[in-house]
């Protein structure tokens, strides 16, 4: 594939950093590589990338360290954690703290492009609903319509579409379009990212039943055969993510319930 992203690497292994470098570089990206958390930081000071690799164990700064910083610059940059598997709980925590994702070295070419390439779809969808919004919200500025039917950008879910259900999914005044991949609240569309989505999915289809950490994960992410506590430090972020988009109140949610010991649930 030929691709204009750009990949920053920041690991102070140079063999590793090649050949990630190199496989990458293969598939048609643009690659820039760093050995320090300083020279990484200052790369990303001059302007973003379109995805971060970045090692939990640099000379000068550890990865987790260096994370919040890069959140700060690029909260929307996806971060992917390079990891040994004796740091796993480590990555996990970094997963939690915002990081996009996490691989285990040593790295498998296979297992890098099929992150990278998902990372890469999952990006542009929200990237073109964004252009999409802007372009739309322009126009009406332009014709200072008032007309309520085209309030929304993307328009509201006609009464009778939802009945259709293997496109949508449908609990109260929440709808999920399983092929455009939008989220309705109440007629109003939620911008939401990919994976955040495939979350939400998966608490709506088990609606008001709680649902295990370990089983959102698999059905949500595919994961499998990780610990209840890997499930539940992933579910976390998302669960995060998903409360930022349909809660009033974040720090009293009354969509997404957390079920002590056990996950989360739906209730709408």
């Amino acid at each position: 594939m030929t691709t204009d992203d750009t990949i920053l690497i920041i690991d102070d292994e140079p063999k590793l950093a090649r050949s990630l470098a190199l496989i990458l570089q293969r598939a048609g990206y643009r690659v820039t590589t760093a050995a320090t958390a300083r020279e990484g930081l200052q790369f990303l000071q001059a302007g973003a990338f379109d995805l971060v690799f970045l090692d939990i164990k640099l000379p000068d700064q550890s990865g987790i360290q260096l994370l919040p910083q890069i959140r700060n610059l690029y909260p929307d940059m996806p971060v992917v954690i390079l990891t040994a598997h004796a740091s796993l709980e480590t990555a996990i925590e970094a997963v939690r703290a915002g990081a996009s994702d996490y691989l285990l070295k040593p790295i498998d070419p296979e297992a890098i492009l099929a992150r990278v390439n998902k990372i890469h779809d999952d990006q542009q969808q929200p990237k073109r609903r964004r252009e999409i919004t802007t372009q739309i919200q322009t126009l009406l500025e332009e014709l200072h319509t008032s007309d309520s039917s085209v309030s929304s950008p993307f328009g509201l879910v006609p009464s009778s579409s939802p009945n259709d259900p293997t496109r949508y999914i449908k609990r109260g005044d929440l709808v999920l379009d399983l092929h455009t991949r939008h989220v309705f609240l109440k007629e109003r569309d939620i911008p939401m990212a990919p994976s955040t989505f495939d979350y939400l999915v998966t608490l709506t289809r088990h609606s008001p039943q709680p649902v295990p950490y370990d089983t959102m994960v698999l059905e949500s992410q595919g994961y499998q055969g990780l610990s209840r506590i890997e499930a539940k430090e992933i579910t976390r972020w998302q669960i995060h993510e998903l409360r930022k988009a349909l809660e009033e109140d974040v720090r009293h949610p009354q969509i997404i319930i957390t079920v002590r010991d056990i996950g989360y649930r739906l209730v709408i």
